[in-house]
């Protein structure tokens, strides 16, 4: 199996990290959708939100805790932020390993296009 995350955090492809420690990994992505958008993956590899399992929840737990620190070290602490994840090509998941949008510095509109 190819994964593009898994290659990033095996460090075969290089990224431009912004937190790291044993579980998670999060990054600027290449293709920002906003002035600030970086993307937090679980090193576990796990396809999609759907695949997820009890074994999964500290994980997953850990990801969200972490988000106000990440907010503040990427200058949106007390700014509008939007926190996606897509799950299957419908959504718009386009690498199947589960990962979170950081999303802000800029407005948002709802619902999304």
């Amino acid at each position: 199996m190819s994964c593009l995350f898994c290659s990033i955090i095996e460090g075969e492809i290089p990224a431009k990290k912004v937190y790291e420690d044993d579980s998670v990994l999060a990054f600027h992505d290449i293709t920002p959708a906003a002035p600030v958008h970086v993307l937090v993956v679980p090193k576990k590899h796990i396809e999609k939100l759907t695949d997820l399992t009890d074994e999964d929840s500290g994980v997953m737990g850990h990801i969200l805790t972490l988000m106000p620190r990440l907010l503040s070290e990427l200058g949106l602490e007390g700014r509008g932020v939007r926190v996606v994840n897509n799950c299957l090509e419908e959504a718009g998941q386009s690498v199947f390993h589960i990962h979170f949008h950081i999303l802000g510095g800029r407005a948002f509109s709802w619902p999304p296009g």
